[in-house]
């Protein structure tokens, strides 16, 4: 009898160790990039600075050239170019990644340092990338960044 209850306890344990793998694999699959993006985005200016440049959406196996745009107000001083690889979530259509985004987590980037940043924009995309900036610039972060397919 004493084997039985230890039969019955192993085989829980490996029915609650099976369920949380599968747990797990499916928070993973749930989070999944639904698309990559690399984009080389050029910023200049000094307190009103402005931004420009180019990318490639790649989603559902084929490539969408964007375009970059937007100005920024503040502590922009200074000129630099960025080169960002990433990911980007919540895409069902490529025009989804378009609009404007605002940049939930953001670093800095000083004479060649990595840039790391979380776009957002107003249709739920979310953008994480990262990569090099040449250059000096203030400016903290990638806010008011829009991105266009280009027609």
């Amino acid at each position: 009898m004493r084997m039985s209850n230890i039969g019955s306890s192993l085989i829980r344990a490996m029915l609650v160790l099976v369920v949380a793998a599968g747990a797990g694999l499916f928070a993973t699959m749930a989070s999944a990039a639904d698309g990559t993006i690399s984009l080389t985005v050029y910023k200049a200016g000094f307190i009103v600075g402005g931004s420009g440049g180019d990318g490639i959406l790649t989603f559902e196996g084929k490539k969408y050239p964007v375009t970059i745009g937007g100005v920024s107000l503040g502590a922009t001083i200074g000129v630099s170019k960025a080169e960002l690889i990433g990911e980007v979530k919540n895409i069902k259509q490529p025009s989804d990644i378009e609009g404007v985004y605002s940049a939930v987590k953001a670093g800095i980037a000083v004479a060649g340092g990595a840039k790391v940043a979380e776009l957002k924009n107003s249709k739920g995309v979310v953008m994480n990338v990262k990569g090099k900036e040449v250059g000096l610039e203030l400016a903290l972060d990638l806010s008011g960044m829009e991105i266009k397919l280009k027609k």
